[in-house]
């Protein structure tokens, strides 16, 4: 027995011999009980810290930090809950909203930053992680505090609320925390990440709401309004040639992963007309038209482009088609009728004239019966010409349709 002892003595004594002495940039951040002190004495401190290891736990204790803080609030809202259905609100404390959120932020930034360094050699060269899998069970399972605390500040403070609806969105990506449990906020993500990519667009974050976006395009009941607001983002930050060159590759590659989608097309197809380059926008259609036949945004597209060139004979033609694909549009029977108007007026001779001019009506009036306030399409003064053109001044027809125009 005396021997077995002695032997426990020995083991201690050779421990302690052998024990590695930390360094005083890392005592002084061990010792500090205030986060934002422990942050500065860090940053001062982190290149003269030892190793990988001493650096993996300084950064541990500022999870240690922000954590307390979280205990603490996070212990007075489930008091002020238990209060509330007690009836008890007389009992029912104050909290610190933002210094909770604070707190949540700052314990996700350190505890993936002290996961970089627990996964480096220390320094005998080995990697033996130690804070990964508490640091990860531990802030995530407090994560979702920062849903309701972003709704809480939304009225009066978009920076916190991108702040905290940012840092959810990021850390639900986050590899660190990709071994917990994620399905009971999976319902919450996409409607957070659509909220945090439209804050991140008012700040001038193209980068984050672009980043943002694309995770709300994932849920289904956000994919189309995120689409949108993704097309919008991107097409209102551009400020030069480079960048809308830039854009068209980055539609390129949306169109290709969604070729059906009409918003997607319609911006490439308005690029193209705005940077003025025909060739590409004319190849795009008619690539487009090969795959989808009947597609109503493509035939109404390659139909006002030559319209637009004056080209009436090839923009009926195309603009019939899409009329016949979404016969309910106003405006493609308004342009569809100006066309044939103008088809009219050029008219070899006066019975192909008054066909035209027959055709034409007929359109102006469907874009009459569908839009009879003008709001789509200001179809009266060429219905009006039709008229004019088929009956004369005088025929009550005519003066009908000039009531009208």
């Amino acid at each position: 027995m005396k021997k077995v002892f002695m032997m426990a003595i020995a083991l201690i004594v050779c421990t302690m011999s052998i024990a590695k002495k930390k360094s005083d940039a890392l005592k002084a951040v061990m010792d500090s009980k205030n986060y934002a002190e422990a942050v500065q004495l860090l940053k001062v401190g982190l290149d003269q810290m030892t190793d990988n290891e001493e650096k993996a736990e300084a950064y541990n204790h500022l999870v240690d930090l922000a954590m307390k803080k979280v205990s603490k609030e996070t212990t007075i809202i489930s008091s002020n809950d238990a209060y509330t259905q007690l009836k008890q609100t007389d009992k029912i404390e104050p909290y610190d909203t933002i210094g909770l959120g604070d707190a949540i932020c700052n314990a996700i930034e350190a505890a993936i930053e002290c996961d970089k360094y627990d996964k480096m050699p220390n320094a005998k060269g080995k990697i033996k992680p130690q804070f990964a899998e508490d640091n990860s069970k531990r802030v995530w399972a407090v994560c979702g505090n920062l849903i309701n605390i972003g709704q809480a500040v939304a009225q009066n403070n978009e920076t916190a609320v991108l702040k905290y609806w940012g840092a959810f969105t990021d850390a639900e990506i986050n590899p660190f925390f990709a071994n917990e449990d994620h399905n009971r906020l999976k319902e919450y993500v996409g409607q957070v990440a659509f909220f945090a990519g439209h804050y991140a667009i008012q700040a001038k974050d193209m980068e984050r709401a672009n980043r943002y976006l694309e995770i709300a395009k994932k849920d289904p009941t956000q994919k189309e309004k995120a689409q949108n607001l993704q097309l919008y983002a991107l097409s209102s930050s551009l400020k030069n040639h480079e960048d809308s060159v830039l854009f068209v590759n980055q539609l390129k590659q949306m169109y290709e992963q969604d070729p059906e989608n009409v918003n997607i097309f319609s911006t490439l197809n308005g690029m193209y007309e705005g940077m003025k380059d025909k060739t590409s926008q004319s190849a795009f259609i008619d690539a487009h038209l090969d795959k989808y036949p009947g597609s109503y945004i493509a035939l109404a597209s390659k139909g006002t482009m030559a319209m637009n060139e004056n080209n009436a004979a090839e923009g009926a033609k195309w603009l019939r088609k899409a009329a016949d694909a979404k016969p309910d549009n106003a405006a493609i029977w308004t342009y569809l009728g100006m066309c044939l108007n103008a088809l009219a007026a050029t008219a070899s001779d006066n019975n192909t004239s008054m066909k035209y001019f027959d055709d034409a009506i007929i359109a102006f009036d469907k874009a009459k019966e569908l839009d009879p306030n003008k709001q789509m399409a200001n179809w009266g003064y060429n219905r009006y010409q039709s008229y004019y053109g088929r009956y004369g001044a005088d025929d009550p027809k005519t003066k009908a349709a000039e009531a009208d125009r």
